[in-house]
């Protein structure tokens, strides 16, 4: 059976913790930022979690990385 070829733009956005759970940047930082309060952007710094719900599927994307 072949490899499976990974998603490249998943492979670049998310990584894996040491207990499975996924990590990703949050989304609305890049542009129109001058209308976005102080307080909006600088939580937006601050990384998340992929939801319970859509984990599968980014797993599926990247199947070596996790």
């Amino acid at each position: 059976m072949p490899k499976q070829k990974s998603h490249s733009a998943s492979k670049k956005r998310f990584s894996f913790t040491a207990t499975g759970k996924i990590k990703r940047a949050k989304a609305f930082k890049n542009h129109i930022l001058n209308k976005k309060s102080r307080k909006t952007k600088r939580n937006l710094r601050h990384g998340g979690y992929v939801d319970a719900t859509c984990a599968k599927t980014v797993k599926r994307m990247i199947p070596y990385k996790a």
